[in-house]
């Protein structure tokens, strides 16, 4: 039998690299999600969802009010909804490749604790600062701590909600600040487009022109419409208000469509047939686009739309003289400039 015999400095060196092995096996099985959960009060056979950008991504059975999930994450860290497929219980949550625990036993579901994340860590140590606060009032703290946390994914998060709200310049340098891997994150890039392409055109402003698909996929251009006036109305299938105000709507539009008025509707749907469904369910006559992408809608992001139902009233020279009429103040305005 023929024996190796290694010098001492090569047994250290073979040692070594066993160890480093070890090492870094121990560390990939460490980075394997999981998700161990504690609940109260929730019946034996439940199903409990993670949700993910409105699709279940995966789910767990509830049994002696304990549940466990070992997703493999596309993404992480990923922020998904844990719920009930009625959501009567549910709490947001980041996931990340470590092992994490869930505890609501002694809290409501919404606010249980979750260790193991550190972008859990961060999110509950603000939601803490901004609780007792009202929510108008919230904005210096958000920012400040996108500020102090530009490595966190949860301050893109934040950056892309509020963005529209706290306005392009304000957003431009909290954006600036972050490293190159977070500004190509999903939040990021949705952060820059809005940069890219916010205008914010005010009353006595001329509108800004755009071109997106109909129903039918046919490209529509706002200033294909050649009428008197033009409300660019912003709306979606899921915007209680906006669903509430189509039967005035289209009182009104019955009533001054003959005069020269038409309405040009912009849906922030994601979801295709839910659009459709509304617009036939709702009898809505005008016409429509769409990009099919929520909130990121290049025209919503144009106009600085942060919040629908909103509107732009555009007069036969291309000027916008109103915003955001509804009910008795458009019928009142349009009987004031057609008759």
């Amino acid at each position: 039998m023929i024996r190796i015999l290694y010098p001492p400095i090569m047994k250290h060196f073979m040692f070594g690299i066993f160890l480093v092995s070890l090492i870094s096996c121990d560390v990939k099985n460490q980075e394997k999600f999981s998700l161990q959960g504690t609940t109260k009060d929730i019946k034996d056979g439940s199903t409990l969802y993670l949700i993910h950008e409105d699709k279940p991504i995966d789910s767990a059975t509830v049994n002696d009010n304990t549940f466990r999930f070992e997703t493999e994450l596309t993404d992480a860290p990923l922020q998904v909804i844990l719920s009930k497929k009625d959501f009567s219980q549910y709490r947001f949550l980041w996931l990340e490749d470590r092992p994490m625990v869930f505890d609501a036993s002694a809290t409501d579901f919404s606010r249980a604790q979750v260790i193991g994340s550190k972008e859990e860590n961060l999110s509950q140590a603000l939601d803490k600062k901004t609780e007792p606060i009202d929510r108008s009032k919230r904005a210096p703290i958000q920012q400040e701590f996108i500020k102090n946390n530009p490595n966190s994914l949860n301050s893109a998060y934040i950056l892309s909600v509020y963005s529209t709200t706290w306005g392009k310049e304000t957003t431009q340098e909290l954006f600036e600040n972050f490293p190159e891997d977070i500004k190509q994150s999903s939040y990021g890039k949705e952060i820059a487009k809005y940069i890219e392409l916010n205008q914010n055109p005010a009353i006595g402003d001329s509108y800004i022109d755009f071109e997106m698909e109909d129903p039918e996929g046919n490209l529509k251009k706002l200033s294909d419409i050649d009428e008197k006036l033009i409300l660019l109305e912003f709306w979606a299938s899921n915007c209680g208000p906006c669903r509430k105000e189509h039967p005035n709507l289209i009182k009104t539009y019955e009533k001054f469509h003959p005069k020269g008025f038409e309405i040009f509707a912009v849906s922030h749907d994601a979801d295709k047939k839910k659009w459709l469904d509304a617009i036939e369910e709702d009898h809505l006559p005008w016409p429509q686009v769409s990009e099919l992408t929520g909130d990121a809608n290049s025209a919503g992001l144009i106009y600085g739309v942060n919040g629908i139902p909103d509107n732009f009233l555009i007069n036969a020279e291309g000027t916008i003289i109103e915003r955001n009429l509804r009910g008795e103040n458009l019928y009142d305005k349009l009987n004031e400039l057609l008759n």
